[in-house]
């Protein structure tokens, strides 16, 4: 996993602002800032974050830059986390199987 995706979705309002653009994209850092406390500049940093972890892409128009949500890292997050779980599951099971049947087996 890419470093850079993990602190990208440390931050609530980073999540937040992903949320919104799944939901709502392509938009504007002007139009994003309109539902956070904090200012346009605020939210600018915050997707350059998003944008180096390749959480979002942004497209140019003109002067006009529009954000919009990348899937696939995320999908990638998804599945490390299913991996995990997998193994954990799996060892509670062998862990439970011990506990039923003793050490030997039964």
């Amino acid at each position: 996993m890419d470093p850079p995706i993990f602190a990208a979705l440390a931050d609530p309002i980073r999540r937040s602002l992903l949320m919104n653009l799944t939901e709502n994209s392509p938009l504007t850092a002007t139009q994003l800032a309109q539902d956070y406390p904090i200012t346009r500049q605020g939210i600018l940093k915050h997707l350059q974050i998003l944008e180096k972890a390749s959480l979002v892409v942004v497209n140019q128009r003109g002067r006009e830059k529009r954000y919009s949500l990348t899937p696939a890292p995320l999908r990638e997050v998804d599945q490390w986390i299913d991996d995990i779980g997998a193994t954990w599951d799996q060892r509670l099971l062998r862990l439970k199987a011990f506990i039923e049947d003793g050490p030997g087996g039964e």
